[in-house]
């Protein structure tokens, strides 16, 4: 055995919960994503997607992608920047463009190579990358292969924020970058403040909304139209993968930014492009979701439900103000076991664990569609106050 295999074969904490069985992990899905699902020889209620839309089973997204490979073929064998770019994506990206409020939009393969491209080729040596300590990972990770100076600001605390701004050289780039929605906490960007002090210290701001578009906002384009804030950002990214049903990502924002990054995000460069089936899909849900406002009427609805009756059970959810639900278990073992006690009781929902929390603030997340109903929610709830009150978290 090599060295490295006898370093990596002392991992053995995936084998050890193996073992106890309260493995959470890759556990397939027999069919479509839908509110309830079969599992394993399960049938469960499904809790843990981020589709938030409830637009992946949907029968015009999926003729839409069959139509794309009847036209295009399986893929494209090539880069957007060389052979790879087809009408749709010309298409999509105007629309999204058009949809965010921006001038021009570049679209990805995925939504995790956008922010692990695109921040790393906005700044250079002498300037500034600024983050919310709570950020996703795609964002942690293009900051890490920045060459910029990088800091950090505690979660959604301003004054730290100005801190933080008030250590960068007055003539340099200091590029905020922030989740919209905090993808597991489930609470906001503080937006109008974070603008304040762009405009204090001639900073820029990219916000994430890929838990943000299809949720907030006017016909669901996001937190920044939800605080009436678009123009003041600078860049706007998404996914397609949530509210949009498909694979892929995007950049928004003004013309020059987005002529650089064409021509200089590596991520975008050096990929292969979007396929034409999931970028037809990825089209047809945000003509869904512009066209049928009801759909996110139909999420906010059960969202406001859920919340109320978590909080009248007795859980701890934290700050949250989206679909994303956190109930807060604060104890590593504890949280895997809660979550294999609600699949053995009906419910997926997702464990949250560090790194993707701090180690005191672990959770089970519970995420919401607009074609969740209401007795669908109350199962739920049933079954996790059981599963919390067998296991002390609450009463």
């Amino acid at each position: 055995m090599g060295i490295l295999q006898d370093r990596l074969a002392k991992y053995t904490l995936p084998q050890q919960y193996k073992a106890k069985g309260v493995y959470p992990y890759f556990r397939a899905i027999e069919g479509k994503q839908g509110t309830e699902v079969e599992m394993g020889g399960h049938h469960v209620l499904m809790f843990g997607s981020n589709a938030y839309t409830g637009l992946p089973g949907d029968e015009r997204i999926i003729e839409a992608g069959i139509k794309a490979m009847e036209k295009y073929g399986s893929g494209c064998a090539g880069s957007r920047f060389l052979n790879g770019t087809l009408y749709l994506h010309l298409q999509l990206e105007k629309e999204l463009a058009e949809f965010v409020g921006k001038d021009d939009a570049l679209c990805f393969s995925t939504g995790f190579t956008v922010n692990s491209g695109v921040i790393p080729a906005l700044t250079g040596r002498e300037d500034y990358i600024i983050c919310d300590d709570r950020d996703h990972a795609s964002i942690v990770d293009g900051c890490r292969l920045s060459f910029s100076k990088r800091l950090k600001y505690k979660h959604n605390d301003m004054a730290d924020l100005e801190r933080q701004l008030q250590k960068c050289a007055p003539e340099s780039v200091k590029l905020i970058v922030v989740d919209g929605v905090f993808s597991m906490e489930g609470d906001l960007a503080n937006l109008p403040e974070i603008v304040k002090l762009k405009h204090k210290y001639n900073a820029t701001i990219m916000v994430d909304e890929a838990h943000g578009i299809g949720v907030f906002g006017h016909q669901g384009r996001g937190v920044c139209d939800y605080f009436g804030l678009t123009d003041e950002v600078d860049l706007i990214m998404g996914t397609f993968s949530k509210s949009l049903a498909s694979i892929g990502g995007f950049i928004a924002a003004d013309e020059s930014i987005i002529n650089w990054l064409r021509h200089n995000a590596r991520t975008y460069i050096f990929s292969a492009s979007n396929t034409p089936a999931a970028t037809a899909c990825a089209l047809e849900a945000l003509h869904i979701i512009q066209n049928e406002p009801e759909r996110i009427e139909a999420l906010w609805d059960v969202t406001r439900y859920a919340l109320k009756r978590f909080k009248e059970e007795g859980f701890e959810i934290g700050d949250t103000e989206s679909p994303i639900i956190p109930l807060y278990v604060r104890d590593t073992e504890k949280t895997f076991v809660a979550t294999a006690r609600a699949f053995d009781e009906g419910v997926f929902i997702n464990p949250v664990i560090p790194p993707a929390c701090a180690p005191q603030d672990t959770l089970v997340r519970v995420a919401l569609m607009a074609t969740h109903t209401k007795e669908q929610v109350d199962r739920a709830v049933a079954a996790l106050r059981k599963v919390f009150c067998e296991l002390g978290i609450i009463k």
